[in-house]
């Protein structure tokens, strides 16, 4: 039976605890396969994201061949690469020190693409706002990631790459566009602080920071790192 109504005790509790430990995980995958009944759970909250129009434009391609993953590996290790040239001192140093993939260590990838032609030829709602089939396939992967921390699972959003290489590697369609390459599997755990917390490359901004009460109210001052 289809529940209505507020979450409240426990289901609230539960929702809470998930957004509160998800992390952005490179190090703790255990490589451990991913019961199939799990993964349908974890695609079927994905799938249940809001979107813009309802025009679902997101599809997940499961990614476990060894061959592409090492593909992809490798690619993503030039980029990091890349990025290392643009850095010098105590950024670098700091750098050096961050990983930034569990391609190889998790169980599978998922990519998950925007397709913006599905629901046209009139997407309700995109008329004004192009990027809101966007903003929709974002919706897909929270969710996504939600329910993974909630089956004990670990993810990460690998994001050194260039999407023609992943169109290209994966098959995809020209039109269509890769969002999000993410790792998932079982992990040993998750750790208490955000990695680029735990290295000194970022601070959390506050709440309070972030709310305005009902116009602009200014930019606070900026924090280094």
């Amino acid at each position: 039976m289809a529940r209505s109504g507020p979450a409240t005790g426990l289901g609230a509790d539960a929702l809470y605890d998930a957004i509160h430990r998800r992390r952005d995980v490179r190090g703790q995958f255990t490589g451990a396969p991913i019961p199939a009944d799990v993964l349908g759970r974890v695609l079927a909250a994905a799938h249940a994201a809001p979107s813009v129009g309802l025009s679902q434009p997101w599809d997940f391609i499961r990614v476990t061949d060894d061959g592409t993953r090492r593909a992809f590996h490798a690619h993503v290790q030039h980029e990091r690469a890349v990025f290392a040239g643009t850095l010098a001192g105590e950024r670098a140093e700091r750098f050096a020190g961050i990983r930034i993939d569990g391609i190889l260590a998790a169980s599978m990838s998922l990519v998950i693409t925007y397709d913006p032609a599905r629901g046209e030829p009139a997407v309700l709602g995109r008329h004004a706002i192009a990027d809101a089939g966007l903003y929709s396939v974002c919706l897909a992967i929270e969710n996504l990631w939600l329910a993974a921390t909630a089956e004990g699972l670990g993810v990460g959003w690998v994001s050194f790459y260039r999407e023609p290489f992943v169109r290209e590697l994966l098959g995809i369609p020209v039109g269509i566009r890769p969002v999000a390459w993410l790792c998932v599997g079982p992990v040993t755990h998750l750790e208490d602080t955000p990695d680029l917390e735990r290295h000194g490359w970022a601070r959390r901004r506050p709440l309070a920071d972030a709310v305005h009460a009902e116009r602009w109210r200014g930019r606070p001052e900026r924090r280094s790192a």
